[in-house]
């Protein structure tokens, strides 16, 4: 029973093992919401929209009155000294010498409100809606961003598997064909030097796998690290979905649906957030300089308190009292201070002016980039889809030729390298579409998970 227990336990321990190192799969949807969930840059421009709205609401709550409590509690003691005390010379008794104490208790509550301020009240309102709307939408464009860096690593990784996964089978195709040369030599019909020009062609092939593999490892390593997970974890990362090849036909559906220049810049302007952040960041800068410019007008101020007080705790609320005031204060000189600030906010204006005309003229370029990658990608397809067929027709020649003994080896290596060139260069062009085709979605703003 001892044993059979024992046996239980390794048992549940080796499953319990086994189920701890499962690796952890990837998709590019996962790999997308972990990026929008951990990426620092998300996570900070998250935390500068709470401190926006914060602010926001600091700013509203500057029209409102404020209100205060206080209470107090005084004690003063006293003790004089018996004996004479000289009056016009005379010494005269004095018997009212000792201890004395007194004791007051105060409690009340006071009020105070801004009536008018130039204002400056309600600028600051705007001024603090204006920049937590910036903060939404600079939020937006970061999240974007992180789906579309996270599709590029993605999609990185998917290359440099397909790109390992062609020399890998180069390799594997060197290799047989080293056994059949040196079976061949054994028996004198192919030259020994071919065997070692063989053989170095594997060396080179193995280096070149072993490249593949480090730049393979390389993109995971990258992905991992945006996302911000546990580099020490075990991870799988799953390729369904992505296209192996494209087919050009969709060139046609594509093109069509970015055939229009200017409706794509007129629509990418309307939901950019990175250009709405400029005209809110602008709107704010407005709101600045009407606060600025209050500076220069009256304030006033209404106030108003009501206590108790008396030397007795217990009869605190016999002695009752209430304030009220109103106060208008207009400035005449600060030093030119209310002058520098008025011109401060009108140079942030300006500013603020000239980014939302450059954030325009980038949306225009990034659009205008954006498109051409896509067509440059998509004749890289078509280019690479022929020299595919090309170059394994050569191959499959150079093969028959040298075995038959019509062709050198040296013929063989150079289609077998064309071939293998040609296979890296799809996986490369297909890849670099896809890519493409998601940089054109950012550079519009319309880039979703």
């Amino acid at each position: 029973m001892k044993l059979v227990f024992s046996i239980i336990l390794i048992s549940f321990a080796f499953f319990g093992i086994s189920a701890a190192q499962q690796p952890v799969t990837l998709t590019v949807e996962k790999s997308v919401e972990l990026a929008l969930e951990r990426n620092i840059s998300v996570i900070q421009a998250r935390n500068t929209l709470d401190a926006a709205q914060s602010s926001e609401q600091a700013a509203i709550g500057g029209l409102l009155p404020t209100l205060g409590a206080n209470g107090s509690y005084y004690q003063s003691q006293n003790w004089s000294p018996t004996g004479t005390q000289l009056i016009q010379g005379i010494p005269i008794p004095v018997t009212s010498g000792g201890f004395s104490r007194r004791e007051s208790y105060s409690a009340g509550i006071s009020s105070d409100v801004t009536l008018f301020n130039g204002f400056a009240n309600y600028a600051n309102i705007n001024r603090s809606k204006s920049d937590a709307n910036s903060s939404e939408y600079n939020l937006t464009r970061v999240q974007q961003t992180a789906v579309n860096q996270t599709h590029q690593l993605f999609l990185n990784i998917f290359r440099t598997y397909k790109l390992m996964t062609v020399s890998e089978d180069n390799l594997k195709q060197s290799q047989r064909q080293l056994e059949r040369i040196v079976e061949s030599n054994k028996v004198g019909a192919v030259a020994l030097a071919d065997v070692y020009r063989q053989q170095v062609q594997v060396g080179t092939n193995e280096l070149s796998l072993i490249n593949a593999q480090s730049n393979h490892e390389k993109a995971k390593a990258d992905l991992i690290a945006y996302l911000g997970i546990d580099f020490g974890g075990e991870y799988k990362f799953e390729f369904s979905g992505i296209p192996e090849d494209v087919d050009t036909t969709e060139f046609t559906a594509v093109n069509a649906q970015y055939s229009d220049y200017e409706k794509l810049v007129s629509a990418a302007l309307e939901k950019r957030p990175d250009f709405q952040a400029a005209i809110e960041d602008l709107n704010g800068r407005d709101a600045m300089v009407t606060a600025a410019r209050a500076g220069y007008m009256p304030v006033v101020r209404a106030s108003g308190s009501y206590g108790y007080n008396n030397d007795a705790l217990s009869r605190i609320t016999d002695n009752k009292n209430l304030s009220l005031s109103l106060s208008v204060s207009l400035p005449i000189f600060n030093g030119f201070s209310t002058k520098d600030q008025l011109e401060q906010a009108q140079v942030q204006r300006k500013n603020a002016d000239e980014l939302v005309r450059q954030t325009s003229r980038q949306v225009r370029v990034d659009v205008r980039k954006a498109l051409l990658d896509l067509e440059a990608s998509e004749k890289q397809i078509a280019v690479t889809k022929s020299s595919v067929v090309s170059a394994e027709m050569d191959k499959k020649i150079a093969e028959e030729k040298y075995n038959l003994g019509a062709g050198t080896l040296l013929d063989l290596l150079v289609a077998n390298a064309n071939y293998t060139t040609v296979l890296s260069n799809k996986v490369n062009a297909v890849t670099g579409y896809l890519l493409s085709k998601k940089q054109v979605e950012y550079a519009t703003g319309t880039i979703a998970k």
